[in-house]
């Protein structure tokens, strides 16, 4: 099962991460000050809040497993001042039998091996990872490091039942600590 997450995420790390050339010195730009609005997905039964407007991708994937469909919501922002410069929320749906969030043993293995894969992905360094529960359901927080230390990707994921759920920030390092990240990732939310 740990093939599966780990080629998912090698995957969407080179189709998804957008290519920051040189980190510039932020100023004092913030989102916060941007009008936020909540997306919400019917087929990916969540909402979010974001400051501008998802672009919606899927994409098919072949894995051991069998083929996966991938879907994503993400925002790019081109702004060298801005708190980040990437906003996505990702989710895919598992075959019977190969990933449930009643699978805590499996589970540890499946995040513990994704997140070492997409540090490995990007070149970057794992610096922080730490146990979660979304709304009840089994998942991971972590932090990598790249492009030499100038920028970072903050990771929220999970598991509900047979669904997988990423949700993601990028910005340069000097705005690690953003109220605008919190904004994202606290707002996510599953629909009822």
């Amino acid at each position: 099962m740990n093939k599966v997450g780990i080629f998912l995420f090698l995957y969407l790390c080179f189709l998804y991460i957008p290519p920051i050339v040189k980190a510039q010195e932020a100023t004092s730009g913030s989102e916060l000050g941007e009008k936020w609005s909540y997306f919400r997905s019917i087929p990916g039964n969540f909402e979010v809040q974001i400051p501008g407007d998802f672009i919606e991708k899927s994409d098919t994937i072949e894995t051991p497993v069998g083929k996966l469909v991938y879907h994503t919501a993400f925002l790019q922002l081109e702004r060298p001042d801005s708190d980040n410069l990437f906003y996505m929320v990702g989710y895919c749906d598992y075959p019977e039998h190969t990933i449930h969030s009643d699978s805590t043993e499996m589970l540890d293995e499946f995040f513990t091996g994704t997140m070492e894969t997409a540090a490995l992905a990007v070149k970057g360094n794992l610096t922080y990872s730490v146990p979660l529960k979304q709304e009840n359901f089994p998942g991971w927080q972590w932090r990598i490091d790249y492009l030499g230390g100038e920028a970072l990707i903050k990771t929220r994921a999970f598991v509900a039942q047979k669904r997988y759920y990423s949700i993601q920030t990028i910005m340069y390092k000097n705005k690690s600590l953003n109220r605008s990240s919190n904004r994202f990732f606290e707002s996510f939310r599953l629909l009822k």
